[in-house]
């Protein structure tokens, strides 16, 4: 048990760690053109945010959040999602009184106890944006927009948004008492999970994957048939704004994402090329979260996704993100002072932000060659009793193998004027 990670979670090791950062760094160039700063909140939040943030009739609430009770007897859970905390931090450090709309981002780590399968673990990685304090239909159409220009700096393709309004707590309750009676008459056919959520939540029913469900499901009625004046006009707004941006996109009246807290518009980004797991990004419009954190009425819209479903969809696409760089130079020494010398050539090198390395296995001069090619070292500085009696390395270029002498004092310029 010691040596192996718990089920469901999963090491990111040396030798991938630059898809993620490359990954990272395109995220941040993407929000910083579209305004959005970043936000750290904790791993953890009281467990009530969840349970009224992302609804008690959820499958995240009622089976899969890691909550547990800490030392003062509270009861903390491991953050599933990065809505709640983004907003609880908006509420409690009063960035409501600031010029809106507060725009943020943040990649987090997430947990939620669930079958592990591809691109889906217990522990996971979120990027996710937030915007509050907008309630115009461009800032739905805005974060969009910046999902589909991340996907399209990271060169995937063959990707297709879909949109829904879901209402908002005015036209909404109609359309469940209109829901509630189509169901009805096939509620025994429903799962037990759906059975609950008919009085607490009949919308939730939409969700669900359950085989049995899907017949009944597939000719539910519509939000969109219900919708009030404004809520239809924002809907019309957002499809505005889609074609002004240049979007094709489909109105898929089954969206109703996973988290009680959306109000109006829901949307999906598809990739048809990870199978069955097809949505690589989903959010929309959640305008009373706030509100019902304690807050004021302000609006609020965001999206979020899984960055190990991201790295599925470039793999299932073939795209290659770019390697890390090599080493710029590679000492091989013979004997205790060459082993001096290089290590103090390359503490000034790596103080100049040259990435330079040297032995400290014990490798013989033949084996130091070796590892410094198989690692791809560009060029490799050789030091010996010559070179240490002359004051200069013999200085070879891998890919070409040229060889030439530089003094120990010139090693720092021939590498920057590089």
């Amino acid at each position: 048990m010691l040596s192996k990670a718990p089920k469901g979670t999963k090491d990111i090791l040396p030798q991938e760690t630059h898809l993620w950062q490359h990954i990272e760094d395109t995220i941040r160039e993407v929000t910083r053109a579209y305004g959005y700063r970043e936000i750290r909140t904790p791993v953890f939040e009281h467990t009530e945010l969840f349970q009224r943030g992302v609804g008690e009739t959820t499958d995240i609430v009622q089976k899969e959040m890691y909550t547990f009770l800490d030392k003062a007897n509270r009861s903390l859970t491991l953050k599933p999602e990065g809505t709640a905390g983004a907003a609880r931090a908006y509420i409690e450090h009063k960035l409501y009184a600031d010029t809106q709309p507060v725009k943020m981002y943040y990649i987090t780590p997430c947990y939620r106890y669930e079958q592990p399968q591809a691109g889906r673990q217990r522990e996971f990685h979120q990027f996710g944006v937030e915007a509050f304090g907008a309630p115009q239909a461009s800032v739905d159409v805005e974060i969009i927009s910046l999902a589909m220009n991340l996907f399209k700096k990271l060169g995937i393709k063959d990707l297709s948004v879909k949109i829904n309004s879901i209402g908002c707590p005015k036209c909404r309750p109609a359309y469940h008492e209109n829901l509630k009676s189509y169901l009805a008459k096939d509620l025994d056919s429903l799962c037990n999970t759906c059975k609950e959520r008919f009085e607490k939540n009949p919308l939730r029913i939409l969700d669900c994957k359950a085989e049995g469900c899907q017949p009944v499901i597939k000719n539910a009625p519509h939000m969109l048939d219900h919708l009030c004046e404004e809520c239809s006009s924002h809907f019309e707004d957002v499809k505005r704004f889609l074609k002004a941006a240049g979007f094709d996109y489909n109105i898929d009246p089954m969206i109703v994402r996973g988290l009680d807290y959306y109000t109006k518009t829901v949307f999906e980004i598809i990739s048809d090329s990870i199978g069955a797991q097809s949505t690589v990004c989903g959010g929309g419009r959640y305008d009373g979260l706030v509100e019902e954190f304690g807050g004021p009425n302000v609006p609020g819209v965001g999206f979020g996704l899984g960055l190990e479903r991201l790295l599925l969809v470039l793999e299932s696409q073939n795209i290659k993100l770019p390697e890390p760089e090599p080493c710029s130079i590679y000492f091989v020494t013979v004997g205790k002072e060459a082993r001096e010398k290089a290590f103090e050539l390359v503490q000034k090198l790596r103080g100049l932000g040259v990435f330079s390395d040297m032995d400290h296995v014990g490798r013989s001069v033949k084996a130091q060659f070796k590892y410094a090619n198989k690692t791809g070292a560009r060029y490799v500085g050789t030091i010996g009793e010559d070179e240490l009696a002359e004051g200069k390395l013999a200085l070879r270029e891998m890919d070409t193998g040229k060889e030439e002498k530089v003094a120990f004092k010139d090693i720092a310029d021939f590498f920057i004027t590089r």
